[in-house]
């Protein structure tokens, strides 16, 4: 008996040991391949590089026309890749969706699913030359002239960045320099883009914005340094900069992050505010489906860099159709319930240097059927404004082909 025992130990222990070593293996990269894979990338960057940096770009390559004048952004197709010494990671891989004029898209996603790598890659901020946009356009619509910012000179792009589109960033104690006043961070922005202004007017307008983002001491605020404001301060004070030209488009990325729930809610309220007083656009990023559904009018909801469902709010809260939109919506806690345990999603996002074939959900998806094991599913249509990735709903596909 104890040698049947030992025996069926020492066969587990076989199995372990195999299992660790095939995961080393999975997981291991020697210094040969790593070299490889680096001169690789090189050659693929320098080409990339040496056309971005070319002096004189003739408009007829980033000028471009826009699928739908009432739209602010279209993204078509876009693929984001970082080139890095392990393989290629394809943060963004075919994302397409539109941020309508006067509307808040609000796009949403666990962490590293490539939301703010895609509003990066709209801002042209994405790390080179490691990280490159490789395929498909971003159109931007200025109301004279639309650009596919893909091919946008940094020239043009210097233009459109604070002037026409701008960003609030996700930490704002790290997106301020902590070595200068509040006041000059503002002031630079407005000098950058408007070269006619005097200091004082400069100075006024500075004021002014500091008090549009709710903050009452804006004449002394305007001469201390980021570590001597609060969380939220720092917050609206990024948002001021952000506003400091009456961009057409607001991209907000976290803008709550990290602030408490009474604070968060006064920074939601000034970017509804100031969305309706400039007319712009809000491209808002976020993991709290409570702030989408109370700002957003459309929702894009995004896992492993592609989109998997998107639709308005209403199409999203009320009928979430993809498995992992419904298992956000079953994860967040419900006020008046009372449950042991949040839902958690099983499984883990799949490695995104080797990406799989199928379905990037299916093997952590409790609702697959056979099809998911094909391509990877197409976008269907649900309704005039809401689509979906996910092979569950192609008898809905083949049923509005028979009623066209």
């Amino acid at each position: 008996m104890e040698d049947k025992e030992k025996k069926v130990g020492i066969v587990a222990n076989i199995q372990k040991q195999f299992q660790k070593r095939e995961r080393k293996k999975t997981n291991y990269i020697s210094a040969h391949d790593s070299a490889k894979i680096s001169r690789e990338n090189r050659k693929i960057t320098n080409i990339i590089e040496r056309k971005r940096k070319r002096r004189f770009v003739p408009e007829s390559e980033y000028l471009t026309t826009m699928h739908d004048e009432k739209n602010v952004v279209e993204f078509d197709n876009v693929h984001t890749y970082f080139f890095t010494d392990i393989g290629t990671v394809k943060a963004v891989d075919g994302v397409t969706f539109e941020v309508p004029f006067g509307k808040t898209v609000g796009v949403v996603g666990e962490s590293g699913c490539g939301k703010s790598v895609t509003s990066l890659s709209l801002m042209q901020l994405v790390q080179r030359p490691q990280g490159q946009t490789v395929e498909g356009e971003i159109r931007f619509n200025s109301g004279d002239k639309a650009y596919n910012i893909v091919n946008a000179p940094a020239s043009v792009m210097q233009m459109l960045r604070g002037n026409e589109m701008s960003m609030i960033f996700q930490e704002p104690m790290t997106s301020l320099n902590p070595v200068f006043r509040i006041g000059a961070q503002v002031d630079e922005v407005l000098f950058l883009h408007n070269k006619g202004m005097s200091k004082k007017d400069v100075k006024e307008k500075t004021i002014s914005l500091l008090e549009l983002v709710g903050i009452a001491n804006s004449v002394g605020v305007y001469k201390m340094y980021p570590h001597e404001l609060s969380g939220g301060m720092r917050q609206r004070v990024m948002i001021a900069i952000a506003l400091a030209c009456d961009p057409k488009l607001i991209i907000a990325d976290e803008p709550t992050t990290a602030l408490d729930v009474t604070i968060q809610a006064q920074i939601l309220d000034i970017l509804s505010d100031i969305k309706t007083k400039i007319n712009s656009s809000i491209m808002l990023i976020t993991h709290d489906l409570g702030v989408i559904a109370e700002m957003a009018d459309y929702v894009v909801v995004m896992y492993a860099g592609r989109i998997v469902e998107k639709g308005t709010a209403q199409d999203i809260f009320n009928r979430p159709s993809h498995p992992y939109t419904i298992g956000l919506m079953k994860s967040k806690p419900v006020v008046g319930k009372d449950i042991e345990r949040l839902y958690n999603i099983p499984g883990n996002v799949p490695n995104p240097i080797n990406m799989p074939n199928y379905c990037y959900f299916k093997d952590r998806c409790e609702m697959s059927i056979d099809a998911c094991n094909g391509a990877y599913p197409p976008f269907l249509k649900l309704s005039e404004t809401h689509y979906v990735a996910c092979y569950r709903y192609e008898n809905t596909k083949e049923e509005g082909a028979r009623n066209e």
